[in-house]
């Protein structure tokens, strides 16, 4: 799936069954949420953190997709076009970034 069928397809999900976007300060809001899942996920399976009896149903990709799903709410919200997003991005990253992280002693 491409990131513009994607798009299409969240949107046409909450056109559907989700009846209307949530504003986007909400979402903003959700997304902040859905991090913090994936935060503690990652701390509990990477970190020093212990899971606890109630995180025993915890699932990584699950909770990585919810993050992706809100994010493209916003997206399809504010009239960005991800792919596109995506790839100036990473034009500005191989720009800025060509020589730093090969000249960081700390990755060595």
């Amino acid at each position: 799936m491409t990131l513009d069928e994607a798009q299409a397809l969240v949107d046409n999900w909450i056109k559907t069954t989700g009846i209307r976007y949530f504003n986007e300060l909400t979402n903003t809001a959700i997304l902040m949420e859905e991090v913090g899942e994936v935060a503690r996920i990652m701390a509990r399976q990477y970190g020093e953190q212990s899971f606890k009896k109630s995180d025993t149903e915890v699932n990584l990709a699950d909770e990585m997709a919810d993050v992706l799903f809100v994010l493209i709410c916003l997206a399809n919200q504010t009239g960005i076009n991800l792919t596109e997003a995506l790839e100036k991005n990473m034009v500005k990253k191989s720009i800025r970034d060509a020589d730093r992280h090969r000249n960081n002693e700390k990755l060595k």
